[in-house]
């Protein structure tokens, strides 16, 4: 039977959430609205995305040996994500983020990555059988580029990197060896040196990366949708119109979704599991938070599957 299985390689953190009325000025001092904490972390956000839409899910990641890394294995296990590689670091806090929510929806972000500057390949190495027999390898960039290298080396299905936080100096390898290379509009501007504000700059963009050795792009573009470029096609999927509340999390939706239609539906078109995944990113956005947002199973009869 051909696996079905979805790894991810990638951070764990606690996002610490103020909502505000707007993001505040430079030197500036706002009064919030509501304070609340939540799990977060890019790798864990797509690795629970995916688990929430039925994926069959393993993270390889670390948190602190402290009140929060024990919540937040506790959290992955009632998410059902099996978290056997997921290590307590002693004398390391667990990884956090300062999140600021305006009411268009819109973030800024701080990251402290705590444990998570501790995963290592040697932490790659002790899950060598799940990475190489899984469907889909998902990484980021949220932990060091070594670590993402070197899954990427033992990955025998579909390997996708996320390129965030985005870097202007870089490894080479983080582009030329996974299957789809995923980015978003600024993250494409560090790792390209172009503006991406239209279309036609995110096609321009994407086929730049492919001229650096990416084998196939997936650029996303907020609301607008997201393009996808190899060497052969040349797509541009639009997202559904809602009503944006909490956009925090959504390219992780994102990514969630889609390494699990490539794990679960290998023979769907690109552009049918690019859609759903714009459908099931776009659902995320309409209510509050990261990992409690993500929507279930049932967004699954609203795509083209």
């Amino acid at each position: 039977m051909t696996s079905q299985s979805i790894v991810v390689v990638g951070s764990c953190m606690i996002d610490f959430v103020s909502y505000a009325p707007r993001l505040p000025q430079k030197g500036e001092t706002i009064h919030g609205t509501q304070f609340v904490t939540n799990f977060g972390g890019k790798g864990a956000n797509q690795c629970v995305a995916a688990a929430k839409l039925g994926g069959q899910t393993t993270l390889v990641a670390r948190v602190g040996e402290d009140l929060w890394g024990d919540k937040y294995i506790a959290n992955l296990k009632e998410q059902k994500v099996e978290t056997k590689y997921v290590q307590k670091t002693p004398n390391f806090s667990s990884g956090i983020a300062q999140i600021t929510v305006a009411e268009t929806g819109d973030n800024q972000i701080v990251i402290v990555a705590g444990a998570n500057t501790q995963l290592s390949p040697l932490d790659v190495e002790k899950a060598k059988s799940e990475i190489s027999a899984a469907a889909v390898l998902v990484l980021q960039l949220e932990t060091s580029v070594e670590v993402a290298v070197r899954a990427l080396e033992l990955c025998e299905g579909v390997s996708v990197l996320n390129g965030a936080p985005g870097l202007s100096d870089y490894d080479a390898r983080i582009l030329t060896l996974p299957t789809i290379f995923c980015v978003n509009e600024t993250e494409a501007e560090l790792f390209t040196g172009l503006p991406v504000t239209t279309k036609k700059e995110a096609e321009t963009a994407a086929r730049f990366l492919l001229s650096k050795g990416c084998k196939s792009v997936v650029l996303t573009l907020g609301a607008q949708g997201t393009l996808y470029v190899d060497k052969t096609e040349c797509l541009y999927l639009s997202c559904p119109s809602v009503r944006c509340v909490d956009s925090t999390g959504a390219g992780d939706a994102f990514i969630g979704a889609f390494a699990f239609l490539l794990a679960t539906k290998p023979d769907l078109p690109m552009a049918k599991v690019l859609e759903s995944a714009c459908i099931i990113a776009s659902d995320s956005v309409t209510r509050s938070g990261t990992q409690i947002s993500f929507p279930g199973k049932e967004i699954l009869d609203k795509c083209p599957l």
